[in-house]
């Protein structure tokens, strides 16, 4: 069975929601600590063994290109960009019409070829320290499987309707058959609260059941394609390990600061937190 060497990261969006500083930066290049949101997701798929890269940007969004460019780190502030980029080829893409997460992926299909590969959400930033990467995760559990996996997690409902969440079949451990995905449905009527969160391992036949999904106001979403691929060759949902930080959302990015500074920084960082919580009390 062929290895998860290749990973696709859809970043054409318009990122409405951090509106207006991405007027001028696109929200993947938003930087956490002192490393674009972009960065972590490339990085985490280095460490899970892809080889290759493909970001799918927009005509707006030659920012990311620049970063990534053989050349963009010289400096030794930059040592970490440096290596990432000697370990990745890295390759793009254009979407200059917001068609949908679905139509991205489909302009990856001669660099996939007829391999499995990655699709990785550039705004989702997931850490796991001391464990493995969400995506070597998920790659393990296709390994296991030889059928396409979404990485999800459980939520509370009133989050998990801002998602797609999984119609479950049998589960065994960490993996669960994906009957369904049902894209953000209502707290009141969902089938679960096991939520895909921005990570995925496909097979080729995703190709197939993109062209068969259907269009919602101009758009096509994957969720929809796999829950078709569900339907034919079936799909597994892996809970994984790990945090994530949606770094799409303003609360998200505030908390991945705070939470990945706190890692950087330890005691000082603690210290610095606890005098000014004590001092809202006041």
């Amino acid at each position: 069975m062929n290895k998860v060497k290749k990973a696709v990261i859809p970043a054409a969006g318009h990122g409405t929601r951090f509106l207006p500083v991405t007027k001028a930066m696109p929200k993947e290049m938003l930087a956490v600590i002192d490393a674009p949101a972009i960065q972590y997701v490339a990085k985490e798929a280095a460490d899970s063994g892809v080889e290759e890269i493909l970001i799918i940007i927009n005509r707006e969004k030659d920012v990311i290109r620049r970063y990534f460019e053989p050349d963009a780190a010289t400096c030794p502030a930059e040592r970490e960009l440096a290596q990432l980029i000697a370990r990745v080829k890295f390759s793009f893409a254009y979407q200059d019409e917001a068609t949908g997460t679905a139509n991205a992926v489909l302009l990856a299909r001669e660099f996939t070829g007829d391999e499995p590969f990655a699709v990785m959400y550039g705004d989702d930033v997931i850490l796991n320290d001391g464990g493995d990467p969400c995506l070597k995760q998920l790659a393990d559990a296709y390994a296991r499987t030889g059928r396409s996996v979404i990485g999800v997690q459980e939520r509370a409902p009133e989050e998990a309707a801002k998602y797609a969440v999984v119609k479950k079949g049998r589960t065994e451990g960490r993996l669960t058959e994906v009957l369904d995905l049902v894209e953000k449905p209502s707290p009141d009527n969902m089938p679960s609260t096991l939520s895909s969160l921005g990570r995925y391992v496909l097979t080729p036949a995703i190709y197939d059941a993109i062209a068969r999904a259907p269009e919602f106001r101009g758009e096509k979403y994957l969720t929809h394609a796999i829950a078709i691929l569900a339907g034919t060759e079936g799909v597994d949902a892996y809970e994984f390990e790990g945090t994530r930080y949606d770094l799409g959302d303003k609360f998200g990015f505030l908390q991945a600061n705070v939470e990945i500074g706190a890692r950087r920084f330890g005691e000082r960082f603690e210290r610095y937190l606890e005098a000014y919580l004590k001092s809202l009390r006041k």
